[in-house]
């Protein structure tokens, strides 16, 4: 019973410091609350963006890779120059490599441009048209079917006139209203609508947005744009078999690219072989440099508070010295007297606390009504609790031993 008589007692004395001592005792809990605060936050913050990337990792295809006329990556002495002149992969090129790819479970390609689409009187700017390859839907995740379906095998050989369209397309045209038979008017040709996708949000790791787009046959479309235009993004992408590093498709598709474009052995390669790692790792420097940002903020609130909290138990032990000497002449130990001012300090602490986290919470609930994917993780709850439990039993420990090592005789004599 003496652990639970304790944390009673000790719990009892917290709460009426904090009630005669209002003011005090917030002034000094806002530090504890603010840093809580600052820290969660910013750790909030990055897990909610690292949950966002790795989603957009996982749509691009982290065992995919990308074949383009240029990189992804840009350095400090980018020669961007020598990659001006490079021709665009094309669909002879992702045919050749359907038969030489020894380590591709599947490959595609698409094309595409933005353009205004209609439906009647209403219309839809800026929308991402882009032709596709039948295996488009094998080796990205972001083909995500809401209602309706993919396109044949046949609408793709045979080039038909038909369409995906993303949901901000659908609403945008259709008002939510059904959508599914539709004809659509979309560069200059009408299409017609055989599904609509899932609402997914822009890609952070890339300018994608399929909520934003429209999706037909390659074959199709390649019948409404100039395929020699230089401006038109093209991309091959090829998925690595199940078992098959990204390197050893890299390196095989780097001998089947310089092979198909005659490249001799001292020429450099005119072609780009990129993969989502390649972007997801540029901002990992970015999140340390955040994490430290928060941590130094958080520390000086967390300093201030711990501080604060250091002077309510020093006060808190003057104020109530002649107790302590009563406490100690009828027999309480050092360790009884210690402990209640560390579990007083810990509780103020905690307090601050636990308020730092239920603002981070609130912000969380407000940020994901406006659609913004913050996460309050368990672990950073957890994180700040532990923070604030050592920061009170640091603050609280020398009051605490003070109080613990008072004479008796001298307390009982205290006239404070």
């Amino acid at each position: 019973m003496v652990p639970l008589q304790l944390f009673g007692e000790s719990f009892s004395f917290a709460v009426k410091a904090l009630v005669q001592n209002k003011l005090r005792s917030i002034l000094s809990l806002l530090g504890i609350t603010i840093g809580i605060f600052s820290i969660i936050a910013v750790f909030t913050f990055i897990d909610s963006f690292q949950l966002s990337l790795q989603k957009d990792v996982n749509n691009l295809g982290s065992n995919v890779i990308y074949v383009e006329k240029w990189p992804w990556t840009f350095g400090k002495d980018y020669p961007w120059w020598k990659y001006w002149d490079r021709p665009q992969p094309t669909m002879n090129e992702m045919d050749f490599i359907q038969k030489k790819c020894k380590s591709a479970e599947a490959s595609a390609f698409t094309f595409g441009t933005n353009s205004t689409v209609e439906y009647l009187n209403s219309s839809v700017d800026n929308v991402s048209v882009n032709g596709i390859s039948d295996d488009y839907n094998h080796v990205v995740n972001w083909v995500q079917i809401d209602k309706g379906r993919y396109f044949t095998p046949n609408e793709f050989s045979s080039g038909t006139n038909v369409a995906i369209i993303g949901c901000d397309v659908a609403s945008g045209l259709f008002n939510n209203q059904d959508v599914i038979g539709k004809y659509i008017k979309v560069l200059g040709r009408k299409v017609l609508v055989v599904a609509v996708m899932k609402k997914q949000g822009e890609s952070k790791l890339s300018n994608i947005n399929m909520d934003v787009s429209v999706l037909m046959p390659a074959n199709f479309e390649r019948t409404l744009l100039d395929m020699h235009n230089m401006w038109m993004p093209k991309v091959l992408l090829v998925k690595a078999k199940e078992g098959v590093t990204n390197a050893q498709l890299i390196s095989e598709l780097r001998g089947i690219m310089r092979s198909v474009r005659e490249l001799k052995p001292e020429q450099e390669d005119n072609f780009a072989l990129n993969e989502s790692s390649m972007v997801s790792k540029n901002f990992t420097s970015l999140f340390d440099i955040v994490a430290v940002i928060g941590w130094v903020i958080g520390g000086f609130s967390i300093l201030v508070g711990g501080i604060g909290i250091a002077n309510i138990m020093f006060v808190s032990v003057k104020e109530r010295t002649s107790l302590i000497g009563i406490q100690k002449s009828l027999g309480a130990k050092n360790y009884f007297i210690l402990m209640q001012f560390i579990i007083e300090a810990i509780l103020l602490s905690l307090i601050g606390g636990l308020l730092g986290i239920l603002v981070d919470g609130t912000a969380v609930l407000i940020g994901n009504a406006n659609d913004m994917g913050l996460v309050l993780t368990f672990s950073n709850v957890m994180l700040g609790i532990t923070i604030s439990v050592l920061i009170g039993l640091i603050s609280g420990f020398i009051p605490a031993y003070t109080a613990s090592q008072l004479d008796p005789v001298e307390a009982i004599r205290s006239t404070y």
